[in-house]
């Protein structure tokens, strides 16, 4: 029998009979029929509530993390650590960005190689801000622990702005080049829209590069969730249970573009400046140290912390913790706080800006 009912629905609950059945009547036409019974709809309530929490729970007992072994006796300095580490991070973010500040609101630093040194250190406070907030964190808990995906991301941001820091250096290198050995070409050379393709070059290549290694990474299999240092850097590698044969060779080919390629580059340039220097006058001798010498400081320091850190994710020896740490903070400090100092009293343009700003002169 084809029943058609339209509403107004009615309820009838005074049915003793079915104490647990809620009966609804179809009153056209005298039909009569139950829809449902309520012990059914409140079992198929309970079973959806209690498959939803289940599923939320078992999603939070998935999340895999990661404890930092890399310590020293943290629970005895772990205010020492704390206070050290803050007043660190204060200092290399407060010159960092003092520097950047002066090359913004100036316009006779409105110039290519400034552009670059400010990028340059615009990393350096973006790594500070990845490192060190965990770090203090970490001081003050009682577990040193981060989850594995987070890891993961740290890893992409770290190296991806240190792989962008070698393309930002070569293409100061290039812009000394030009300055000193093509001066009369020099304004059509390096326009701002050259200027701007390099910095896309910059953090776009090593970040397109790293982030294909932290993909494939957070989808690797782990035998180990202790890491051997305080951050997550180059050791993560160690946590895989095998390492795939595709990743270590995109990783080398990327270490030779990221890395190597730009190096060359960089030698190459520098050597040719110091051959047209050498045969020049001394002002234009002066303005290359000037200019150059900074550069070519912070290559060095940079390339040694980043030969370090590949050697250390490597070995796999039972190296001194203490010695592991103190080196581990090299790349935490070290880098940070020498590029500014290096670009605020090495430039001439920019401490001359410093002194101004914090030296006014009297009226």
């Amino acid at each position: 029998m084809n029943l058609q009912c339209s509403a107004p629905w009615r309820l009838n609950l005074s049915d003793k009979n079915l104490p647990h059945t809620v009966t609804a009547h179809c009153l056209r036409d005298g039909a009569f029929f139950s829809i449902f019974h309520l012990s059914t709809l409140c079992n198929l309530f309970n079973e959806t509530f209690c498959s939803f929490k289940k599923t939320s729970m078992d999603e939070e007992l998935n999340v895999t993390y990661i404890t930092f072994d890399g310590h020293v006796e943290i629970n005895k300095y772990r205010y020492v650590y704390f206070f050290i580490m803050f007043t660190l991070y204060i200092l290399i973010t407060c010159s960092n960005s003092i520097i950047i500040y002066l090359i913004l609101i100036h316009k006779n630093l409105h110039k290519p190689m400034y552009t670059f040194i400010a990028a340059l250190l615009l990393n350096v406070v973006i790594y500070s801000t990845t490192v060190y907030p965990k770090l203090l964190i970490d001081f003050l808990s009682e577990k040193q622990i981060i989850s594995y995906s987070a890891c993961v991301f740290q890893f992409f941001i770290i190296y991806s702005l240190g792989c962008s820091e070698f393309f930002l250096l070569a293409a100061m290198a290039y812009d000394r080049y030009v300055a000193i050995c093509k001066p009369l070409q020099y304004p059509t050379i390096m326009r701002k829209s050259t200027v701007s393709i390099f910095l896309v070059i910059a953090w776009l290549v090593p970040a397109s590069n790293i982030a294909v290694q932290a993909i494939a990474m957070a989808k690797s299999k782990l035998c180990s969730f202790h890491l051997k240092s305080i951050f997550c850097n180059n050791t993560i590698y160690t946590l895989q249970c095998v390492k795939s044969r595709l990743v270590t060779v995109f990783g080398i080919v990327s270490y030779l573009d990221l890395v190597v390629f730009p190096i060359l580059f960089i030698v190459f340039t520098y050597t040719k400046i110091f051959i047209v220097t050498y045969r020049s006058c001394k002002e234009i001798k002066k303005k290359a140290a000037e200019t150059c010498l900074p550069h070519m400081l912070v290559l060095i320091t940079f390339s040694c912390l980043g030969i370090y850190d590949v050697i250390m994710a490597r070995m796999e020896t039972d190296f001194p913790k203490t010695a592991r740490l103190i080196m581990t903070l090299q790349l935490a400090l070290y880098h940070p706080l020498f590029n500014p100092f290096i670009y605020g009293l090495k430039m001439k343009e920019i401490s001359k800006h410093l002194k101004s700003l914090f030296c006014p002169p009297l009226l």
